[in-house]
């Protein structure tokens, strides 16, 4: 009867175990995980999981925390995953009217400072790609080694494949001198606005990026190749990434390699090759 019994407890754990490895967690909206910052002027949410080294997650344009649902998980295990909704996105409320990528570099090095954490492993993805990058510029004591993937240094169809820019000038055409009574349409449009304006970073800034750095692009990204490698190309310790059959969410469409890739870029010693 004991060893009847006992065997039932086993199952039991067991089969719990197994429920709690397989429950969807609600990443960017779970409380557990989640907290408010109050820096420079508004309060920013991030939600941190695992243990470790500091790892900082920062999505892209119109996105919030839950851009890295295929990603978290799996860096946990290794590192303090420090996921991010970015100023004006998602819970990070903002009722300003200008919005910089400058500025939310900044934000992400005070939030940092507000966690007492001096500096983290970093990855971007899109405008998240551009923030990483200047992070590294603006901050470089905060920045350990950064991935970014698809990410462009100007607005123009030399750095957006052309349909997105004519997607993007129309849509610009089409409200530009339209009013926004709605504080969710006015935000929305700043939001928008960032990405037709900015970023304008010239190559030869990249050249003050010291940090090893992972950059990434999909064959198919948004982001012409070109571009991307132009990117690679002017910072002095960097490797080049793309994925074939991959399109703009590279850290989507190949998950598996993405997590692998850029943990084992993390981990290994930096060599070039130059």
């Amino acid at each position: 009867m004991i060893k009847i019994i006992a065997c039932f407890l086993v199952l039991q754990l067991t089969f719990t175990h197994v429920i709690a490895q397989n429950k969807t967690v609600d990443y960017g909206n779970n409380p557990s995980a989640g907290k408010y910052y109050n820096i420079r002027g508004f309060k920013m949410y991030c939600e941190v999981y695992g243990s470790g080294k500091p790892l900082l997650l920062i999505h892209g344009n119109g996105g919030n925390i839950s851009a890295f649902k295929n990603n978290i998980s799996y860096f946990a295990k290794k590192y303090k995953v420090i996921a991010v909704d970015s100023r004006a996105h998602g819970k990070s409320t903002d009722n300003s009217d200008s919005l910089s990528f400058e500025m939310m570099a900044d934000d992400f090095a005070a939030l940092l400072t507000a966690m007492h954490i001096d500096s983290a492993y970093v990855i971007g993805w899109s405008d998240g790609g551009i923030n990483a990058l200047l992070l590294a510029m603006r901050h470089p004591e905060k920045v350990i080694k950064l991935a970014s993937t698809g990410a462009n240094l100007w607005p123009d169809s030399t750095a957006l494949i052309p349909s997105l820019w004519k997607d993007e000038k129309r849509n610009f055409d089409e409200h530009a001198n339209k009013p926004f009574g709605k504080a969710k349409e006015k935000n929305d449009w700043k939001i928008f606005m960032l990405d037709w304006l900015q970023p304008n970073i010239p190559l030869s800034q990249l050249h003050s990026i010291q940090c090893p750095s992972l950059i990434i692009s999909g064959d198919h990204d948004l982001i012409t190749l070109e571009h991307t490698v132009q990117i690679y190309q002017n910072i002095p310790h960097a490797y080049l990434w793309i994925l074939p059959n991959s399109s703009h969410g590279t850290l989507i469409d190949h998950k598996d390699d993405f997590n692998k890739k850029v943990d084992d870029f993390f981990t290994m010693p930096f060599h070039s090759w130059n």
